[in-house]
């Protein structure tokens, strides 16, 4: 599947992307909108985007070498869904990792992120603590 990478609603993706990948959450904060909550099916609960910058920076302590493969992404008016997995090597264990995920972003008139659902398997998540 290509991605159409022009489409605004992907960037927004893209721009997530290149943040988790390289520890840097300071983009995020132009990726979302400044009420925009994070969603995680594991707890069932809602995080702010602050909360979830702290997560992204110090994921860097726990799995190195993260890359997103295997990305499919669908966008449509007010949002887009990707999924992918998460790959890295576990700093403590040096073993391969694995998420499987899938996002639902919906995005604003003014092109940013109001709301991220994310969908993924509690047991393949505990292997990158």
């Amino acid at each position: 599947m290509t991605i159409d990478h022009s489409h605004p609603n992907v960037q927004l993706l893209d721009r997530i992307i290149v943040a988790a990948e390289a520890g840097d959450a300071s983009d995020l904060f132009d990726i979302y909108a400044d009420d925009a909550v994070i969603w995680h099916n594991t707890d069932d609960r809602t995080q702010t985007v602050e909360r979830n910058a702290k997560v992204l920076e110090a994921m860097d302590r726990f799995v190195t070498d993260r890359r997103y493969t295997e990305r499919r992404v669908t966008a449509f008016e007010g949002g887009a869904v990707q999924q992918h997995v998460l790959r890295g090597t576990n700093r403590s264990t040096g073993e391969e990792v694995a998420l499987h995920a899938c996002v639902v972003i919906a995005v604003n008139d003014d092109g940013r992120i109001t709301r991220l659902d994310e969908y993924f398997d509690s047991a393949e998540a505990a292997r990158f603590a």
